[in-house]
């Protein structure tokens, strides 16, 4: 390229991956390159782990709030597997994280017994096998991040329909937060399916069978209206009434839920969703069938409704109130299906499934490669063992780096997809990987020079590839060759999921290219948790790509001045391009020295739509206030650059040279709306 021409804090859905706990725990960056605290060790034993042992949870459970950064449960923590109540009691109860593997019907003694549920667990059913018998989990005050995936809990019915003696639920929560109920069968209990009581929030309750109940799900039981909770994609089904109840929610978000009623039955419905006290909901692209009284609400109460399908039902079907209108798209992303596609999504879909708890599902063990300088590894360079790698490798290859200074570049050719190279040290300052070509250096065959992609330090040409707890570098001196091309790339990519975590990417001009196999191809990736430093269109490329929760350092040029570009994107067109969020831009540069973008036309390609999004990011005063800039004759008004929500110094005010993007326009530039059906996990 060339270089002359709020209350709560969103987690977003890509930051739902399945990161070691020890790095979730670390918390956000610190802010500035080498005031970064330790990055704990990524051992290889994570790439083996399976993958529904690192889900995390979506909704308002994944919102980081109250101390507590999403819900991951278990997560890092000791698999366990259990078949009887001592061993399941014994370790749901335990002060540790642990995620705990039920393999056979458990039956509780006595009867109605609730285990009470520590902090910090996941409780998997193993596949369909997993059962909990004639009781249920209690989660108390404070209890946090825990997941109950994949379990049949059933059968503490005492014979009395509207039970009031027996209070045997199949889940309670007592001002819990942080808990995700997933993918179970919860029916035939003596008292409520679940209850979510006493100022019980960040919930989320997705993928269940609730059924054969008087209450299927009661919410409340308090005067305070702080509550946040997100029902989505269930199956409540022969439920008389609480399908849900929900009384004082502050946002109680429910979408893409299948209410049925079946005819014929001796089971009634009496009411189906109900908005009560001071709740706000939203209710959204849900399906009822058969159901009296599917959507109610007290007069005190806020009911939007968006979208809902309406099959055989009778009696009272509300919205309205005076709540405060709200988008659950500025807690955390969620797409939507369609109302007339719920029934069969649910009834295929809903429930235990065999999938998951299973080693079925964990993913080959991946093959692991060590590469060390003293020699006490496999291989001296990283090259070489990408070099061992076998063509058209079919699973992961974890390439540990020993610390070090590793001076060599590295390709990653595209028939080795399935490569992790991750550094081994405390911090992700101990493993480097640096060169120092530039575009002008010559190559030693005489064939020419590098170019700019040639100039990698770094090249990855191989999808699925990720790169952890390292910094990668270009350190030419453009001092000593001012008669050169200067560009000098530290990481080259032009693959498809590509995955960047931990990382530091340093050098000068031309730092990052993200780039694609091909114009026409798709080649995405996301990069979080780590730090870009450069100055001049320092991240560049037709990719589609994500840099969030990352810090963005600004560099001066080789004489100590203070100038340049952070992004110069070249997106095709109809696609995404650079897309930068819930990060931190900063750097010992002047004020008001540095443009965020410019459109960069490759080849003078006047087809080309480049696009960077700057959002919910902090901004130092060395962003100019007009931030955006024309480039080799092509206007950067005729592309797509914008801001939304920054805050800082550098940040500013609409206008026609700062365009700001609408809440609108903002809910459809979302880090699930550049990575599409990808979720990055690490393994």
């Amino acid at each position: 390229m060339s270089p002359r021409t709020p209350r709560h804090r969103r987690s977003r859905k890509a930051l739902a991956l399945g990161l070691p706990l020890a790095v979730t725990a670390a918390g956000a960056l610190t802010y500035g390159l080498f005031g970064a605290g330790t990055q704990p060790k990524a051992s290889a034993a994570t790439a083996s782990v399976p993958a529904w042992a690192t889900a995390t949870a979506d909704g308002f459970a994944s919102v980081d709030a109250l101390g507590q950064k999403g819900t991951y449960g278990g997560r890092g923590g000791q698999i366990v597997t259990v078949k009887t109540l001592a061993d399941l009691e014994k370790y749901a109860t335990a002060s540790e994280p642990y995620i705990i593997v039920v393999a056979a019907a458990i039956t509780m003694d006595p009867v109605g017994k609730e285990i009470k549920v520590q902090s910090n667990k996941t409780i998997i059913g193993s596949g369909t096998s997993g059962q909990i018998v004639g009781g249920g989990f209690f989660l108390g005050q404070g209890v946090h991040n825990v997941i109950i995936r994949n379990l049949t809990i059933r059968d503490a019915y005492q014979g009395e329909w509207n039970d009031k003696e027996h209070d045997y639920d199949g889940i309670q929560m007592d001002g819990a937060h942080h808990v995700w109920i997933d993918h179970n069968d919860i029916r035939h209990m003596a008292d409520g399916l679940i209850d979510s009581r006493k100022d019980t929030t960040y919930l989320t309750v997705s993928w269940n069978k609730l059924s054969q109940e008087n209450k299927a799900f009661g919410i409340g039981w308090t005067d305070n209206v702080t509550a946040d909770l997100t029902l989505h994609h269930n199956w409540i089904r022969e439920t008389e009434q609480r399908n849900p109840s929900t009384d004082n929610v502050a946002h109680a978000h429910l979408y893409n839920n299948f209410l049925e009623d079946v005819a014929g039955t001796d089971i009634k419905s009496s009411y189906g969703n109900y908005s009560r006290g001071k709740t706000n909901m939203l209710l959204e692209n849900s399906y009822f069938q058969g159901m009296n009284n599917p959507v109610i609400r007290d007069s005190t109460a806020t009911l939007v409704q968006r979208g809902n399908l309406f099959s055989g039902t009778s009696g009272r079907n509300e919205s309205g109130g005076t709540g405060a209108s709200w988008d659950p798209k500025s807690y955390y992303g969620y797409t939507l299906d369609k109302a007339a596609d719920v029934p069969a999504l649910l009834k295929s879909g809903a429930g235990p499934r065999s999938s998951l708890g299973t080693s079925a599902n964990s993913t080959k063990a991946a093959t692991t490669l060590t590469v060390a300088q003293d020699g006490s590894g496999q291989y001296r360079t990283v090259q070489a063992a990408v070099d061992a790698v076998p063509a058209n490798n079919p699973s992961r290859v974890v390439i540990a780096v020993k610390p070090g200074t590793y001076r060599e570049t590295v390709k990653v050719p595209a028939n080795k997809p399935h490569v992790t190279v991750q550094g081994t040290g405390g911090s992700r300052k101990d493993t480097v990987i640096v060169y120092n070509n530039a575009a002008g250096t010559k190559k030693p065959d005489g064939s020419g020079t590098y170019g700019t992609g040639g100039s990698a330090t770094v090249a990855v040409e191989a999808d699925d590839f990720q790169a952890r707890n390292l910094s990668i570098a270009n350190d030419f001196d453009e001092g000593a060759h001012q008669d050169i091309a200067q560009q000098a790339v530290a990481l080259r990519t032009s693959a498809d999921k590509v995955f960047l975590d931990g990382v530091i990417v340093s050098g000068d001009q031309d730092t990052l290219l993200l780039d694609t196999a091909a114009k026409e191809k798709l080649g995405r990736v996301y990069m979080t948790n780590s730090y870009v430093v450069g100055n001049v269109d320092f991240i560049f490329g037709r990719a589609t790509a994500v840099i969030d929760r990352s810090v963005i350092t600004l560099k001066k040029r080789w004489d100590g001045t203070s100038a340049g570009f952070v992004t110069a994107p070249s997106t095709a067109a109809n696609r995404k391009g650079i897309l930068i969020t819930d990060s931190t831009v900063n750097g010992g540069v002047s004020d008001r020295s540095f443009y965020l973008g410019r459109p960069w036309h490759a080849g003078g390609d006047a087809s080309l739509d480049p696009q960077t999004t700057v959002r919910n990011t902090t901004l130092s005063a060395a962003i100019k206030s007009t931030p955006w800039t024309d480039m080799s004759g092509f206007s950067w008004k005729d592309d797509r650059f914008a801001e939304y929500k920054n805050t800082g110094a550098g940040a500013g005010a609409a206008s026609g040279d700062r365009p700001q993007l609408t809440d609108a326009q903002a809910a459809q530039q979302e880090v699930a709306d550049w990575l599409g059906d990808w979720t990055p996990a690490a393994s």
